[in-house]
């Protein structure tokens, strides 16, 4: 799927419904959706706890919160980038303490294509995290495949009284004849002798 296909759920955390009405106004549906708005950072843990967003966007201060630990909290989770709305003065300080932790930082006011371009970084960022995933996967899956066969392997050791080189190469040769993954003969062996 190319960049310009994928469909990004955005959560806005704001207590501002000018701001909340001007970035929804900015987001076109066949891009992000869905939006979920929220007004402070209770509402907003109880949204990320029931549902993963690509993008977590704070408007700090909050009603009931400045919503910083809730940035930090959110930017651990693999699947999120969190992008944090800040007043002019207080940039300098909380970028030194937050973009450490994967936080993006934008300073009030902003205009437009500032926060536009804000949007392209997030969408790299959560690309990345998307490929970060996807290698992820890809090793807890080979990590499964070796358990498998060596559980197939000590069966045909104990069972078939095979060395284990032979056990190793027996699987490995059934799946070049056969044209199909070590898994699959591993899971037949297991399904015959386990």
């Amino acid at each position: 799927m190319s960049l310009m296909e994928r469909v990004y759920s955005v959560l806005l955390v704001s207590a501002s419904s000018n701001l909340n009405g001007n970035i929804a106004g900015m987001l076109p549906g066949n891009r992000y959706y869905p939006i979920n708005i929220v007004g402070n950072v209770s509402a907003a843990k109880r949204a990320v706890a029931e549902r993963d967003f690509d993008f977590v966007i704070v408007n700090s201060p909050l009603t009931d919160d400045d919503g910083l630990r809730f940035c930090i909290d959110v930017s651990s989770r693999k699947e999120t980038v969190v992008l944090l709305m800040v007043r002019a003065e207080l940039y300098p300080e909380l970028f030194e303490k937050y973009a450490g932790y994967g936080v993006f930082l934008i300073q009030k006011p902003f205009s437009r294509s500032t926060l536009l371009l804000a949007f392209g970084w997030l969408m790299s960022a959560r690309e990345r995290l998307r490929l970060s995933e996807k290698k992820v996967l890809s090793f807890e899956e080979k990590m499964d495949e070796i358990r498998l066969v060596n559980r197939a392997k000590w069966l045909l050791i104990s069972e078939l009284k095979m060395a284990e080189p032979d056990a190793h190469r027996y699987i490995e040769k059934q799946a070049m004849d056969r044209c199909v993954q070590r898994r699959v003969v591993a899971e037949e062996i297991i399904k015959t002798y386990g």
